[in-house]
């Protein structure tokens, strides 16, 4: 059993989208009282730090409606069913910003919500930049604006919110720790 373990006792589909699914689950709490948890199953997704040969860091800025604002972040997006993160996040870095990258190194894999989804975001850094001569089209949903900055620059914005998500702002600090 691992530490403080919720132990399943039933478990019920709520809604299952197109992106997401939602159920409830009555648990058995480490105490032996029972609970409820409101589970969101993700596919999962990936980020990446697009760096350019110049240093700067390559973002887009794009409408969130769960925020109802825009904000600017990293380039990401949802794996496919069975899909390899690193070719997804070649993907996602084409679509949205038009450019490739020589080089791909996986940082890290982490939760997005702990709480309440099982969403794991896989974060590469993209070097050795270049554009793509003929760029994948973007979701036709999508509709994003692309914004590089200096290291110096991101900072200011995770200051005043414009870089308002936790893979961006870990981004920039991931940034600053190995001097890209």
């Amino acid at each position: 059993m691992k530490k403080f373990e919720e132990k399943t006792i039933h478990s019920t589909e709520i809604f299952k989208g197109k992106v997401v699914s939602l159920k409830v689950d009555d648990v058995l709490l480490p105490n032996g009282k029972q609970s409820k948890r409101e589970i969101i199953h993700h596919p999962g997704a990936v980020a990446i730090i697009p760096i350019t040969n110049e240093g700067k860091i390559v973002l887009v800025e794009q409408y969130r409606k769960a925020l109802e604002r825009s904000i600017i972040e990293i380039p990401a997006g949802k794996l496919e069913r069975g899909e390899d993160p690193a070719v997804c996040a070649r993907r996602e870095l084409e679509e949205e910003t038009g450019y490739g990258a020589r080089e791909l190194t996986y940082i890290q894999s982490f939760a997005t919500s702990p709480g309440f989804a099982n969403e794991i975001i896989h974060l590469y850094a993209a070097k050795d930049l270049y554009k793509i001569e003929e760029k994948r089209e973007l979701d036709e949903d999508e509709f994003v604006s692309i914004i590089e900055v200096t290291l110096e620059e991101a900072e200011e914005m995770v200051k005043n919110q414009q870089i308002y998500d936790a893979k961006t702002a870990f981004s920039v600090l991931w940034v600053k720790l190995n001097e890209m």
